[in-house]
């Protein structure tokens, strides 16, 4: 059987890299890319691949986010994060949204197959610097990084946009909602984080890793 992947990155030329590397394996076929989060959900409800290769750090939609949405709805799925970052707020959500693994960027090819290959089997794959920081974590006891639970799945979407730098109108043509309906989003998240300006809401989505200064 060939593991059918989706590859989300925001980066065209770690997509192509990948694809070139996963196609050489005899039982992977890489049957799309997605270029952020949302592209992601939507191949993934069309496509219902067997494993997606998700970045963490995407525009529009990020890739906790869109794990989230994807085993939701679709728990067979398995997705494998692949991240710049070993920061504990990225690895907690990634972990708590479902994903059945978490890569660095820098590691070696060889540890992607075997993570796909060990997903498949039902199991979870951390990259050495990950392990590391979820097993101090554990032995410290220290208390995991607040998540934007309070939020609704659209509202951490707008909210993601909102610190993007995206206008209300802009927001209301990508999640195909009024403009009115946006503003009410924007209001109930100031309302619920109890905040009262959009940089605010800025600091608090770099904070809990829904987007970064990069984006």
């Amino acid at each position: 059987m060939n593991i059918r992947i989706v590859i989300a990155d925001d980066h065209q030329i770690v997509r192509q890299g990948l694809r070139t590397l996963l196609e050489r394996e005899a039982d992977m076929q890489v049957v799309a890319e997605a270029e952020d989060g949302r592209r992601a959900v939507s191949l993934a409800r069309e496509l219902i691949p067997h494993v997606i290769v998700m970045d963490v750090e995407m525009p529009d939609l990020n890739g906790i986010e869109a794990t989230r949405q994807i085993l939701t709805e679709y728990p067979q799925i398995k997705i494998i994060a692949l991240s710049m970052y070993s920061d504990r707020r990225f690895v907690t959500n990634m972990l708590k949204a479902g994903v059945s693994g978490y890569l660095l960027k820098d590691c070696a090819f060889e540890e992607l197959v075997q993570a796909i290959r060990l997903a498949m089997s039902n199991m979870i794959y951390l990259s050495p610097g990950v392990a590391d920081v979820v097993v101090k974590d554990y032995a410290n006891h220290t208390p995991a990084p607040s998540q934007p639970a309070v939020l609704t799945t659209r509202e951490r979407e707008v909210l993601q946009l909102l610190s993007e730098g995206k206008r209300t109108s802009q927001i209301a043509d990508l999640l195909h909602i009024s403009i009115k309906t946006v503003e009410t989003h924007r209001q109930q998240i100031m309302h619920k984080l109890g905040m009262r300006s959009v940089a605010e809401l800025t600091k608090y989505a770099i904070r809990e890793g829904l987007t970064s200064l990069e984006s």
